[in-house]
């Protein structure tokens, strides 16, 4: 990967000297995360989507969880202790992450978000999640995660969506 191509979650595992694979594919535009897992030839249990709420309480959350399921906001809003959560607005997105819709990492945000990861992501060694844009991916171990995002693991899907 070329220097002007790395991003800040590239910058961030490298400068922490975690161990991760990038991947990289073309696309015009933002795809949905089956069709990135498909196009990586990957398990898409193993994929995960980055996703930001709003609480109640005006305090924004971020939750990771496989591209194949949705996130089921009352179970997320209870793992997270709020009365209730709604999706962050597409617009609202960049200023508060500084990531655009499809390239949206719980790596490198403006400012560190409460972050919630779907408890099925215990069931691998690591998993692939956007490396901060559209068409760059990265593979991490869950522990080294653990070294420059804190996170919790919960339930919070509601299992399988087709999209």
């Amino acid at each position: 990967m070329k220097a002007g191509d790395k991003t800040n979650v590239v910058r961030t595992l490298e400068q922490r000297r975690i161990p991760f694979r990038a991947y990289t594919y073309e696309c015009a535009g933002a795809i949905t995360g089956l069709e990135v897992a498909a196009i990586l030839g990957e398990d898409p249990a193993q994929v995960f989507k980055t996703l930001v709420t709003t609480g109640r309480s005006t305090q924004h959350y971020v939750f990771v969880i496989p591209v194949g399921a949705g996130l089921d906001l009352k179970k997320a809003a209870r793992a997270v202790g709020e009365k209730s959560l709604e999706m962050l607005k597409q617009k609202d997105l960049l200023p508060l992450t500084g990531y655009i819709h499809g390239g949206c990492s719980p790596i490198g945000m403006k400012k560190p978000l409460r972050t919630t990861i779907d408890a099925t992501a215990a069931q691998f060694d690591s998993i692939i999640f956007s490396g901060g844009r559209i068409g760059l991916q990265v593979q991490v171990a869950l522990a080294d995660l653990a070294k420059v995002v804190r996170y919790e693991l919960a339930d919070i899907t509601t299992g399988l969506i087709h999209n």
